[in-house]
Protein backbone atom coordinates (compact mmCIF):
# COMPACT_ATOMS: atom_id res chain seq x y z
CA UNK A 1 0.00 0.00 0.00
CA UNK A 2 1.72 2.95 -1.20
CA UNK A 3 1.59 6.52 0.59
CA UNK A 4 -0.14 9.34 -1.04
CA UNK A 5 -1.67 12.51 -0.02
CA UNK A 6 -4.22 11.93 2.99
CA UNK A 7 -7.62 12.75 0.81
CA UNK A 8 -6.38 10.34 -1.96
CA UNK A 9 -5.00 7.44 0.01
CA UNK A 10 -5.65 3.80 -1.29
CA UNK A 11 -7.48 3.54 2.48
CA UNK A 12 -10.21 5.30 1.49
CA UNK A 13 -10.77 3.69 -2.04
CA UNK A 14 -10.11 0.36 -0.50
CA UNK A 15 -12.66 1.43 2.75
CA UNK A 16 -15.57 3.58 1.49
CA UNK A 17 -15.10 6.27 3.33
CA UNK A 18 -16.60 8.94 1.51
CA UNK A 19 -19.56 6.67 0.00
CA UNK A 20 -20.85 5.95 2.65
CA UNK A 21 -20.99 9.82 4.19
CA UNK A 22 -22.82 10.73 0.72
CA UNK A 23 -25.94 8.21 1.68
CA UNK A 24 -26.26 10.47 4.32
CA UNK A 25 -27.69 13.56 2.35
CA UNK A 26 -30.58 11.94 0.03
CA UNK A 27 -31.76 10.35 3.77
CA UNK A 28 -31.52 13.72 5.07
CA UNK A 29 -33.91 15.49 2.23
CA UNK A 30 -36.56 12.92 2.20
CA UNK A 31 -36.58 13.11 6.27
CA UNK A 32 -37.24 16.56 5.96
CA UNK A 33 -38.87 17.00 2.62
CA UNK A 34 -41.40 14.37 3.70
CA UNK A 35 -43.31 17.20 5.75
CA UNK A 36 -43.63 19.23 2.51
CA UNK A 37 -45.61 16.53 0.55
CA UNK A 38 -49.32 17.54 0.84
CA UNK A 39 -51.80 15.37 1.45
CA UNK A 40 -49.67 12.63 3.49
CA UNK A 41 -51.48 10.83 6.64
CA UNK A 42 -49.47 11.52 9.70
CA UNK A 43 -48.19 7.78 10.05
CA UNK A 44 -47.17 7.62 6.84
CA UNK A 45 -44.52 10.72 7.27
CA UNK A 46 -43.75 9.64 10.88
CA UNK A 47 -42.64 5.89 9.41
CA UNK A 48 -40.69 7.56 6.65
CA UNK A 49 -38.97 10.15 8.76
CA UNK A 50 -38.13 7.67 11.00
CA UNK A 51 -36.39 4.92 8.80
CA UNK A 52 -34.47 7.86 6.73
CA UNK A 53 -32.90 8.66 11.06
CA UNK A 54 -31.99 4.68 11.66
CA UNK A 55 -31.07 4.68 7.77
CA UNK A 56 -28.86 7.79 8.74
CA UNK A 57 -27.39 6.55 12.04
CA UNK A 58 -26.75 3.44 10.64
CA UNK A 59 -24.87 4.83 7.90
CA UNK A 60 -23.02 7.00 10.20
CA UNK A 61 -21.96 3.69 12.14
CA UNK A 62 -20.64 2.34 9.00
CA UNK A 63 -18.66 5.57 8.03
CA UNK A 64 -17.10 6.00 11.73
CA UNK A 65 -16.11 1.77 10.96
CA UNK A 66 -14.48 2.88 8.00
CA UNK A 67 -12.97 5.29 9.60
CA UNK A 68 -11.32 3.14 12.06
CA UNK A 69 -10.02 0.74 9.49
CA UNK A 70 -8.32 3.53 7.03
CA UNK A 71 -6.72 4.42 11.01
CA UNK A 72 -5.74 0.76 11.46
CA UNK A 73 -4.14 0.80 7.78
CA UNK A 74 -2.52 3.35 7.89
CA UNK A 75 -0.98 2.68 12.05
CA UNK A 76 0.06 -0.52 10.31
CA UNK A 77 2.84 0.89 7.67
CA UNK A 78 4.73 2.46 10.74
CA UNK A 79 7.70 0.54 11.42
CA UNK A 80 7.18 -0.33 15.01
CA UNK A 81 3.30 -1.18 14.06
CA UNK A 82 4.28 -5.04 14.74
CA UNK A 83 5.16 -4.32 18.50
CA UNK A 84 1.86 -2.38 19.45
CA UNK A 85 -0.60 -3.49 17.47
CA UNK A 86 -4.35 -1.38 17.87
CA UNK A 87 -6.28 -4.05 15.67
CA UNK A 88 -8.10 -5.35 19.13
CA UNK A 89 -8.26 -2.05 20.68
CA UNK A 90 -10.29 -0.82 16.98
CA UNK A 91 -12.41 -3.97 17.38
CA UNK A 92 -13.70 -3.33 20.64
CA UNK A 93 -14.38 0.17 20.13
CA UNK A 94 -16.14 -1.07 16.99
CA UNK A 95 -18.08 -3.13 19.01
CA UNK A 96 -18.70 -0.20 21.88
CA UNK A 97 -20.37 1.63 18.51
CA UNK A 98 -22.19 -0.88 16.99
CA UNK A 99 -23.94 -1.44 20.28
CA UNK A 100 -25.00 1.93 21.07
CA UNK A 101 -25.53 2.29 16.89
CA UNK A 102 -28.09 -0.71 17.35
CA UNK A 103 -29.78 0.72 20.34
CA UNK A 104 -30.30 4.29 18.57
CA UNK A 105 -31.84 2.28 15.63
CA UNK A 106 -34.27 0.46 17.59
CA UNK A 107 -35.24 3.39 19.71
CA UNK A 108 -35.89 5.50 16.65
CA UNK A 109 -37.78 2.85 14.64
CA UNK A 110 -40.14 2.70 17.93
CA UNK A 111 -40.19 6.40 17.84
CA UNK A 112 -39.26 6.31 22.04
CA UNK A 113 -36.48 8.01 23.90
CA UNK A 114 -32.94 5.84 24.00
CA UNK A 115 -33.21 5.86 27.81
CA UNK A 116 -36.14 3.88 27.71
CA UNK A 117 -34.05 0.89 26.12
CA UNK A 118 -31.11 1.73 27.90
CA UNK A 119 -32.71 1.35 31.55
CA UNK A 120 -33.63 -2.13 29.89
CA UNK A 121 -30.16 -3.34 29.64
CA UNK A 122 -28.99 -2.97 33.52
CA UNK A 123 -31.81 -5.75 33.67
CA UNK A 124 -29.81 -7.71 31.63
CA UNK A 125 -26.46 -6.79 32.48
CA UNK A 126 -26.00 -10.47 33.57
CA UNK A 127 -27.24 -11.84 30.75
CA UNK A 128 -24.62 -9.23 29.08
CA UNK A 129 -21.52 -10.36 30.85
CA UNK A 130 -22.39 -14.35 29.86
CA UNK A 131 -23.06 -13.80 26.35
CA UNK A 132 -19.74 -10.93 25.76
CA UNK A 133 -17.88 -13.31 28.49
CA UNK A 134 -15.28 -14.36 25.47
CA UNK A 135 -14.69 -10.63 24.44
CA UNK A 136 -13.99 -9.02 27.67
CA UNK A 137 -11.22 -11.85 28.51
CA UNK A 138 -10.09 -10.87 25.37
CA UNK A 139 -9.71 -7.61 25.80
CA UNK A 140 -7.63 -8.64 29.18
CA UNK A 141 -5.42 -11.23 27.14
CA UNK A 142 -4.89 -8.28 24.86
CA UNK A 143 -4.07 -5.71 27.15
CA UNK A 144 -1.73 -8.03 29.61
CA UNK A 145 0.23 -8.96 26.08
CA UNK A 146 0.12 -4.96 24.85
CA UNK A 147 1.84 -4.11 28.28
CA UNK A 148 4.19 -6.73 28.48
CA UNK A 149 5.06 -6.93 24.93
CA UNK A 150 4.82 -10.91 25.23
CA UNK A 151 3.64 -11.00 21.50
CA UNK A 152 4.35 -8.89 17.76
CA UNK A 153 3.42 -9.29 14.66
CA UNK A 154 6.15 -11.07 12.90
CA UNK A 155 7.49 -13.09 16.31
CA UNK A 156 8.24 -16.89 16.01
CA UNK A 157 6.23 -18.52 18.86
CA UNK A 158 5.78 -22.41 19.55
CA UNK A 159 3.14 -23.58 20.93
CA UNK A 160 2.96 -27.57 20.59
CA UNK A 161 -0.84 -28.06 22.30
CA UNK A 162 -2.60 -25.96 20.07
CA UNK A 163 -0.42 -27.17 17.10
CA UNK A 164 1.48 -23.96 16.59
CA UNK A 165 4.62 -23.12 15.17
CA UNK A 166 5.49 -20.32 13.13
CA UNK A 167 5.26 -16.90 12.67
CA UNK A 168 2.58 -14.35 14.10
CA UNK A 169 0.50 -12.58 10.93
CA UNK A 170 -2.21 -11.17 12.94
CA UNK A 171 -3.39 -10.05 16.57
CA UNK A 172 -7.06 -9.39 16.79
CA UNK A 173 -9.02 -9.05 19.95
CA UNK A 174 -10.37 -12.64 19.98
CA UNK A 175 -7.78 -14.53 17.84
CA UNK A 176 -4.00 -14.55 17.21
CA UNK A 177 -3.10 -16.10 13.90
CA UNK A 178 -0.05 -18.09 13.27
CA UNK A 179 1.28 -19.37 9.97
CA UNK A 180 3.13 -22.38 10.61
CA UNK A 181 6.44 -23.66 9.19
CA UNK A 182 4.38 -25.64 6.43
CA UNK A 183 2.18 -23.09 5.77
CA UNK A 184 -0.92 -23.59 7.26
CA UNK A 185 -2.57 -21.24 10.08
CA UNK A 186 -3.23 -21.68 13.28
CA UNK A 187 -5.62 -19.69 15.03
CA UNK A 188 -5.57 -19.31 18.54
CA UNK A 189 -7.68 -17.65 21.24
CA UNK A 190 -5.81 -14.34 22.62
CA UNK A 191 -6.58 -15.49 26.33
CA UNK A 192 -4.78 -18.77 25.85
CA UNK A 193 -1.66 -16.88 25.15
CA UNK A 194 -2.61 -16.19 28.90
CA UNK A 195 -3.74 -19.09 30.18
CA UNK A 196 -1.33 -21.49 28.79
CA UNK A 197 2.52 -21.60 28.01
CA UNK A 198 4.11 -20.94 24.80
CA UNK A 199 7.75 -20.17 23.70
CA UNK A 200 8.36 -16.74 22.07
CA UNK A 201 11.91 -17.69 19.92
CA UNK A 202 12.08 -13.28 19.62
CA UNK A 203 15.13 -13.70 21.76
CA UNK A 204 17.21 -15.53 19.54
CA UNK A 205 16.47 -13.30 16.83
CA UNK A 206 17.17 -9.96 18.45
CA UNK A 207 20.83 -11.78 19.95
CA UNK A 208 22.16 -12.32 16.99
CA UNK A 209 23.04 -16.00 17.54
CA UNK A 210 21.62 -20.05 17.64
CA UNK A 211 22.13 -22.41 20.04
CA UNK A 212 23.24 -25.82 18.67
CA UNK A 213 23.31 -28.40 21.32
CA UNK A 214 23.81 -31.97 19.92
CA UNK A 215 25.33 -35.02 20.80
CA UNK A 216 27.48 -37.87 18.93
CA UNK A 217 27.44 -41.08 20.97
CA UNK A 218 30.84 -42.74 20.47
CA UNK A 219 31.51 -46.55 21.39
CA UNK A 220 33.37 -46.52 24.74
CA UNK A 221 35.27 -49.77 23.44
CA UNK A 222 36.98 -47.55 21.40
CA UNK A 223 38.21 -44.89 24.21
CA UNK A 224 42.13 -45.60 25.10
CA UNK A 225 45.51 -43.80 26.23
CA UNK A 226 47.60 -42.24 23.31
CA UNK A 227 51.32 -43.65 22.40
CA UNK A 228 54.20 -41.24 21.59
CA UNK A 229 53.67 -41.94 17.97
CA UNK A 230 50.27 -40.85 17.97
CA UNK A 231 50.42 -37.86 19.71
CA UNK A 232 53.50 -36.94 16.84
CA UNK A 233 50.62 -37.76 14.43
CA UNK A 234 48.25 -35.69 15.82
CA UNK A 235 50.53 -32.66 15.93
CA UNK A 236 49.51 -32.18 12.31
CA UNK A 237 46.60 -30.99 13.35
CA UNK A 238 46.23 -26.97 13.84
CA UNK A 239 44.49 -27.15 16.65
CA UNK A 240 46.07 -29.23 18.52
CA UNK A 241 49.58 -27.73 18.54
CA UNK A 242 49.36 -25.65 21.07
CA UNK A 243 47.20 -28.21 23.57
CA UNK A 244 49.61 -30.93 23.03
CA UNK A 245 52.81 -28.40 23.51
CA UNK A 246 51.01 -27.69 26.70
CA UNK A 247 49.75 -31.21 28.10
CA UNK A 248 53.00 -32.70 27.15
CA UNK A 249 55.21 -30.09 29.53
CA UNK A 250 52.56 -30.56 32.12
CA UNK A 251 52.37 -33.87 32.50
CA UNK A 252 56.16 -34.18 32.41
CA UNK A 253 56.25 -32.17 35.07
CA UNK A 254 54.05 -33.95 36.64
CA UNK A 255 55.01 -37.39 36.10
CA UNK A 256 58.94 -36.42 37.35
CA UNK A 257 57.04 -35.33 41.12
CA UNK A 258 55.83 -38.46 40.91
CA UNK A 259 58.60 -40.34 40.85
CA UNK A 260 56.77 -43.67 39.38
CA UNK A 261 58.43 -45.94 36.78
CA UNK A 262 54.97 -48.02 36.40
CA UNK A 263 53.06 -46.05 33.38
CA UNK A 264 49.62 -47.06 34.57
CA UNK A 265 50.60 -44.45 37.87
CA UNK A 266 51.23 -41.71 35.24
CA UNK A 267 49.31 -39.33 33.45
CA UNK A 268 49.09 -39.23 30.09
CA UNK A 269 46.67 -38.25 27.11
CA UNK A 270 43.58 -40.04 26.27
CA UNK A 271 42.07 -39.79 22.84
CA UNK A 272 38.78 -38.59 24.08
CA UNK A 273 40.27 -35.83 25.59
CA UNK A 274 42.30 -34.94 22.76
CA UNK A 275 39.37 -35.07 20.81
CA UNK A 276 37.43 -33.04 22.65
CA UNK A 277 40.12 -30.38 22.97
CA UNK A 278 40.86 -30.66 19.27
CA UNK A 279 36.78 -30.09 18.57
CA UNK A 280 36.62 -27.18 21.10
CA UNK A 281 39.87 -25.15 19.25
CA UNK A 282 38.30 -26.12 16.44
CA UNK A 283 34.95 -24.57 16.90
CA UNK A 284 37.15 -21.45 18.43
CA UNK A 285 38.13 -20.95 14.85
CA UNK A 286 35.15 -21.76 12.99
CA UNK A 287 33.75 -18.36 11.20
CA UNK A 288 30.19 -19.93 11.33
CA UNK A 289 30.59 -19.98 15.25
CA UNK A 290 29.67 -16.76 17.29
CA UNK A 291 32.51 -16.61 19.64
CA UNK A 292 30.80 -13.93 21.90
CA UNK A 293 28.03 -16.55 23.24
CA UNK A 294 28.46 -19.99 25.23
CA UNK A 295 30.68 -22.12 23.96
CA UNK A 296 31.43 -25.76 25.34
CA UNK A 297 32.49 -29.18 24.62
CA UNK A 298 31.15 -31.80 27.55
CA UNK A 299 31.28 -35.11 27.80
CA UNK A 300 28.32 -36.23 29.10
CA UNK A 301 27.48 -39.56 31.87
CA UNK A 302 28.14 -43.04 29.96
CA UNK A 303 24.79 -44.72 28.67
CA UNK A 304 24.05 -48.40 27.03
CA UNK A 305 24.02 -47.02 23.74
CA UNK A 306 28.08 -45.36 24.36
CA UNK A 307 29.72 -42.33 25.62
CA UNK A 308 27.55 -39.07 24.85
CA UNK A 309 30.14 -35.90 23.50
CA UNK A 310 27.93 -32.82 23.04
CA UNK A 311 28.56 -29.55 21.23
CA UNK A 312 27.11 -26.26 22.87
CA UNK A 313 27.35 -23.15 21.15
CA UNK A 314 25.56 -20.42 19.01
CA UNK A 315 25.93 -19.51 15.40
CA UNK A 316 26.30 -16.37 14.28
CA UNK A 317 23.31 -16.64 11.93
CA UNK A 318 19.86 -16.79 12.84
CA UNK A 319 18.36 -17.71 9.39
CA UNK A 320 17.15 -21.16 9.15
CA UNK A 321 18.94 -22.74 6.35
CA UNK A 322 22.89 -20.54 7.28
CA UNK A 323 22.36 -22.38 10.66
CA UNK A 324 21.38 -25.78 9.34
CA UNK A 325 24.12 -25.29 6.86
CA UNK A 326 26.63 -24.73 9.74
CA UNK A 327 25.78 -27.19 11.91
CA UNK A 328 25.64 -29.87 9.52
CA UNK A 329 29.18 -29.24 8.24
CA UNK A 330 30.22 -29.24 12.23
CA UNK A 331 29.13 -32.76 12.24
CA UNK A 332 30.58 -33.42 8.97
CA UNK A 333 33.94 -32.92 9.95
CA UNK A 334 33.60 -34.00 13.50
CA UNK A 335 32.35 -37.85 12.34
CA UNK A 336 35.15 -38.04 9.51
CA UNK A 337 37.38 -37.00 12.06
CA UNK A 338 37.09 -40.07 14.87
CA UNK A 339 38.74 -42.45 12.90
CA UNK A 340 42.21 -40.10 13.73
CA UNK A 341 41.72 -39.98 17.29
CA UNK A 342 41.15 -44.28 17.11
CA UNK A 343 37.66 -43.27 18.10
CA UNK A 344 34.25 -45.08 16.60
CA UNK A 345 30.62 -43.79 17.34
CA UNK A 346 28.05 -46.22 18.33
CA UNK A 347 25.54 -47.42 16.51
CA UNK A 348 23.05 -50.10 16.95
CA UNK A 349 23.46 -53.26 14.46
CA UNK A 350 21.59 -53.27 11.41
CA UNK A 351 19.98 -56.15 9.25
CA UNK A 352 23.53 -55.93 7.54
CA UNK A 353 25.60 -56.62 10.18
CA UNK A 354 23.51 -59.71 11.23
CA UNK A 355 23.92 -60.90 7.71
CA UNK A 356 27.83 -60.31 7.79
CA UNK A 357 27.83 -62.33 11.10
CA UNK A 358 25.60 -65.65 9.80
CA UNK A 359 27.62 -65.61 6.32
CA UNK A 360 30.57 -65.89 8.84
CA UNK A 361 29.43 -67.98 11.39
CA UNK A 362 28.51 -70.81 8.28
CA UNK A 363 31.82 -70.53 6.64
CA UNK A 364 33.67 -73.92 6.87
CA UNK A 365 36.68 -73.97 8.85
CA UNK A 366 40.17 -75.32 6.65
CA UNK A 367 40.41 -79.03 7.38
CA UNK A 368 43.58 -79.91 9.44
CA UNK A 369 45.96 -82.78 7.12
CA UNK A 370 45.71 -85.82 9.07
CA UNK A 371 49.45 -86.76 9.90
CA UNK A 372 48.89 -90.30 10.47
CA UNK A 373 49.86 -92.64 7.76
Amino acid sequence: MSMTRLGHDEAFTQYGLIPRLANVMPAMVIMYGINFVPALPGAVTLVVRNVCAAFIILTLTLAISALLNIITAIYARRPDAHRRPIKGYVQLVKLAIFAIATILIIATLMDRSPLILLSGVGALAAVLMLVFQDTLLSLVASVQISSSDMLRVGDWIEMPQMNADGDVIDVALHTVKVQNWDKTITTLPTRKLISEPFKNWRGMQESGGRRIRRSILLDQNSVRFLTPAEMARLRRFRPLTAYLDQKELELAQWNARLGDADPFNARRLTNIGTFRAYLENYLRQHPGIHQEMTLLVRQMAPTPEGVPMEIYCFTNTVAWAAYEAIQSDIFDHLLASLPEFGLRVFQSPSGADFARLGAEMVTPMPRVANERG
